[in-house]
Parts: structure tokens; sequence; C-alpha cells
């Protein structure tokens, strides 16, 4: 069976940046998802579409159709107040390098990283941590099958013990 639209798709791969492996997922425990609902980014999904169980993949995605370019508006500083709890400053959270999980003025949740640490303000970088990077992808698809009407009409992967 070809890899296409409502098939369920396990593939193991390594995820190459700058020379640098960021991500894997091995044979035995692969990333499996709902190949054409969007999950994965667009051009992975193309990259696969048509192979079948056995057949091995490597190719680039460049950092403008995988995590996008850097945006210089996603590098803020922010008021060293926002970190504290009672009244206090969290300095074991203030440390140059870490993510920190925080919310927008909307209350949506996002991450940043922390570049710098002022006296009065913190600056930080919410892009996403592959922004401006290109993406190298090498792998092999272990399993391909057609999804069950469920699955398709969730637009999900379900395992055999997944409950709603």
């Amino acid at each position: 069976m070809n890899i296409a639209k409502d098939t369920v798709v396990s593939v193991s791969y390594e995820l190459m940046v700058n020379g640098e492996m960021v991500d894997t997922a091995q044979a035995e425990n692969p990333l499996v998802f709902l190949y054409g609902h969007g999950q994965l980014l667009p051009l992975f999904e193309k990259n696969i579409h048509n192979l079948t169980i056995g057949d091995t993949f490597e190719f680039m995605i460049p950092a403008k159709e995988g995590y996008g370019e850097v945006n210089e508006m996603a590098i803020i500083d922010l008021p060293k107040s926002i970190f504290e709890v009672d009244g206090e400053l969290q300095e074991d959270l203030l440390v140059i390098g870490n993510r920190l999980p925080m919310r927008d003025s909307e209350g949506n949740a996002l991450e940043g990283i922390i570049l710098e640490i002022g006296d009065e303000t913190v600056k930080m970088d919410f892009n996403h941590p592959l922004a401006g990077q290109d993406l190298n992808f090498t792998g092999k698809v272990e399993n391909v099958r057609e999804a069950s009407d469920e699955e398709i009409s969730h637009g999900h992967v379900h395992n055999h013990d997944h409950h709603h």
C-alpha cells in the first residue's frame, strides 16, 4: 500500500539541523500519523507521498517552508516584574538559554527562550526553536495502512487503547 490521503503512516526518522541531530523516532517507536490531515509540515508529507513499507527517504526542507524564518518581532524585552511570584523574583527561572512556557496577551500558550537578562528586563525569543533552520530528514517507512472511518472523521490516529 502506498502513502496517500487517509492512510495511517508509521515512519522512523532522524532530523539533522546544521549537522546536529535534533529529533529522532526509532523503528520500535515510530512517528505515527494520519496522512493528508495537516499534522506534519506540508513539505514533509509531499516528500513521502506514494512511498510504501520499507522505502527510505532523504530530503531537506528549507527554513521558510519548515518553521519559517526568524521573526525579529518575536524577540522582545519583557519587564523583570512578570517573573515575580508574590513580589519575589524567580531567579532560578532566569537563566540564559532557559525555555519557559508563557502566555500572550490573548492567553495563548507559547514558549520562549531567554537570550539576555538585564537590570530591568529579560530579552526572550518566541520564535519556534527551529525557525531559520534548514531541516534535513532521513528515514524509512515502517508501516502504511488504511485509516478507519472513525480515524478519518476524528482527524487523528487511534491506537488500541485510545479513548475520548
